[in-house]
């Protein structure tokens, strides 16, 4: 199961979602993962109708609980993670996932996108 995590800020549009996808493989993407708080927002609900692919709500215990390829002090301080994107895909991928793209951030830098592949069950 291949999986794209997106983290953002709330000002985050549609473009800058787009934005940060673009540098990530999304052939065999089977849905896309963000935080449960974050769901909601409109550029994201918009970007996975567009993409037709289901969400993934993600937990904050579930991503503190994971490490992250890379690791931004800010998120860190506010998310308790090193990168909210990779988390998210990384947990949303299942048992034993692995980052096959860390976070790509937006030209913008209100996005993030970090692709994982692994087994649901």
């Amino acid at each position: 199961m291949k999986v794209a995590g997106f983290g953002f800020r709330q000002s985050a549009t549609l473009d800058s979602l787009r934005n940060a996808l673009a540098a990530c493989d999304i052939a065999d993407v089977v849905a896309i993962a963000t935080p449960i708080d974050k769901v909601h927002n409109e550029a994201f609900a918009s970007l996975a109708a567009d993409l037709s692919l289901p969400v993934i709500t993600i937990e904050a215990e579930a991503m503190q609980a994971v490490k992250t390829a890379t690791q931004s002090s800010k998120v860190l301080e506010k998310r308790q993670t090193g990168s909210v994107a990779e988390a998210c895909a990384l947990v949303a991928a299942g048992p034993n996932a692995i980052l096959l793209k860390s976070r790509n951030v937006s030209d913008d830098r209100l996005a993030t996108c970090a692709i994982a592949q692994g087994d649901p069950t």
